[in-house]
């Protein structure tokens, strides 16, 4: 098990000192909130901007607002803040911590591109003490900033990029938000996928089940969605499609495949019966959605990265293809 070397948390009590903190260089740029908020886990977000407003933050020795980007070598007037609760160290398994270092494909100082195996959030949270995130932290501690530019579902693996500057998190979320980032996923669903559905444009809404699980639906007052699609390969009763999104809604492409009445094998929250037997029939054990493309620029550089579908994933084409050809 790795944990966090208690040196490198930054604890904030009710009982503690005034701290003076320094911006770190991979830092510079974040907001003032949104720096404080990464640093003083546990403190109520309406605590932070309360001292920020009240001047209890300062800026190198200056009020200063929460929207001020900060500069590396800045020094921050922490005060004394008051907890929600204390926090346990976060600790990474052996196996994951290990999984992760042998999936990244591409890191410098800028960027870490990671290809997300099936079965790891990539947040802690409900029962689990590390993510992918968090793993990452414990891994490079000497890493002073680390941060998600987006995120997969648990069960969808593939490529994910992790930010290792404020500056380049907010060049990416940039390109995002201006459909920038060009992401292809592979999907095998259900069923013969015509040619010509080349889209699937259907609004999203999240609902919640009786038993607090969130989950997504179709709905006609929910947020506009778009997927589209292209046929990969096709047999008798599935087909390897390409999904690239639009628009960003959770669980869009899982939801959009469904809603087009071939819902993704292995899809443990938006199936069918007939899905279901084929994903046993096949012998496969997680979901088929993998984030296999992505096209971006950083720093004026245009990046292509890829990631092949995993053994298990091809396996399955290859059972398909042995007993059902195309």
């Amino acid at each position: 098990m790795t944990q966090l070397p208690k040196e490198t948390e930054i604890n904030i009590h009710h009982n503690a000192q005034v701290q003076l903190l320094t911006v770190a260089q991979e830092e510079a740029g974040q907001r003032l909130d949104n720096w404080l908020l990464r640093h003083l886990h546990g403190v109520p977000k309406t605590r932070v901007y309360k001292a920020i407003r009240k001047g209890e933050v300062r800026v190198n020795k200056g009020r200063a607002k929460a929207e001020l980007r900060l500069e590396g070598g800045d020094v921050v007037r922490v005060p004394p803040l008051r907890q929600a609760a204390s926090r346990e160290p976060a600790i990474a398994s052996s196996h994951w911590a290990e999984r992760i270092r042998t999936a990244i494909l591409f890191d410098d100082p800028d960027l870490i591109v990671i290809n997300k195996p099936t079965g790891l959030a990539v947040h802690g949270g409900s029962g689990i003490s590390a993510g992918l995130i968090e793993t990452l932290r414990l891994i490079y501690p000497e890493r002073k900033y680390l941060e998600l530019v987006h995120r997969l579902d648990r069960d969808t693996s593939g490529l994910l990029l992790i930010a290792g500057r404020a500056s380049v998190l907010r060049e990416l979320h940039t390109q995002l938000r201006s459909d920038g980032i060009d992401k292809r996923y592979n999907a095998l669903v259900a069923g013969r996928w015509a040619s010509h559905v080349k889209h699937v444009d259907a609004p999203l809404e999240k609902y919640a089940l009786a038993s607090g699980e969130r989950l997504v639906k179709v709905a006609s007052g929910g947020r506009k969605a778009r997927t589209e699609y292209r046929v990969l390969e096709r047999w008798r009763s599935a087909t390897l499609v390409e999904a690239k999104p639009i628009t960003g809604r959770t669980h869009q492409i899982r939801v959009h495949c469904r809603h087009a009445g071939h819902p993704i094998l292995g899809d443990a929250k938006y199936s069918s019966e007939v899905a279901d037997q084929l994903t046993a029939t096949l012998g496969l054990n997680r979901l088929f959605l993998h984030a296999a493309s992505l096209r971006f620029t950083l720093g004026g550089e245009q990046m292509h990265m890829q990631a092949p579908l995993d053994g298990e994933l091809q396996a399955a084409c290859v059972a398909l293809s042995r007993t059902q050809g195309s």
